[in-house]
């Protein structure tokens, strides 16, 4: 069996109850006999939340303050999940992007990945455990903490998943696939079972917020196939490959 990499946004991890759901695709995977690597969100919206506090002090934070405060919430993320697969009896280990590490350039707010060292990640799998990775978040050549922008812990997914050369990526999510339209506003949206990742990059440009063309951009420029679906819904999810 291979590496097998899980993405869960917000939504999915957004209390103790979700984070168990979580657990359950998590450890159907590695049951399986693969090897697991999850990267997570911060949880529901407490990014929001931080960058409505920050507010309350200043409309001007500097860049680099504002990245340390926004890279929070995944660690919490990260540091829970673990909790909950070690509760459940499996062996697991979280990282945040700086431990790994995932290096980036200098834009604040809306950086990009330029290596990613898969030393850890690799020795931890190799000793059975669950890696369970912050998204969204990384660091740069001068030990800087940076943050990826918009859809970042979807670009942390795909591009994991091309360092590791993983079989697959599963984007989990609070709907069970790309539609043409948004499933939650119109009954008559149609579902995507497969999508080239060049009808997919249409898609996002033209506004579908299901995957952010980053991260479809790196899928497509290392074929990491992925697959869009319901953290809640056992149903098929779409293929974009």
């Amino acid at each position: 069996m291979g590496i097998i990499v899980e993405k869960f946004g917000g939504s999915s991890i957004s209390n103790t109850e979700k984070l168990f759901n979580c657990c359950k695709h998590i450890i159907k995977e590695y049951d399986a006999g693969n090897k697991v690597v999850v990267i997570v969100s911060a949880q529901g919206k407490l990014t929001d939340r931080l960058i409505s506090e920050e507010k309350e002090i200043t409309l001007h934070p500097s860049p680099r303050e504002h990245d340390v405060l926004l890279s929070v919430g995944e660690q919490i993320s990260i540091a829970k999940l673990v909790m909950c697969l070690e509760n459940l009896g499996y062996n697991a280990i979280s990282f945040c992007g700086w431990q790994i590490p995932i290096i980036t350039d200098n834009k604040h707010g809306d950086c990009n990945i330029k290596k990613i060292k898969t030393d850890k990640i690799i020795e931890a799998l190799n000793q059975n455990k669950i890696v369970v990775i912050a998204g969204f978040q990384g660091i740069t050549t001068n030990g800087e903490i940076t943050t990826l922008g918009r859809g970042g812990s979807d670009t942390t997914a795909v591009a994991i998943s091309a360092s590791l050369n993983a079989e697959i990526c599963y984007i989990y999510t609070d709907v069970d696939g790309v539609y043409d339209k948004d499933p939650r506003m119109y009954k008559n949206s149609l579902k995507f079972k497969e999508l080239t990742y060049d009808k997919m990059l249409e898609l996002s440009n033209n506004g579908a917020k299901v995957l952010h063309n980053k991260c479809v951009e790196i899928a497509k420029e290392y074929k990491v196939p992925l697959v869009v679906k319901s953290t809640f819904k056992e149903v098929t999810g779409t293929l974009i490959n």
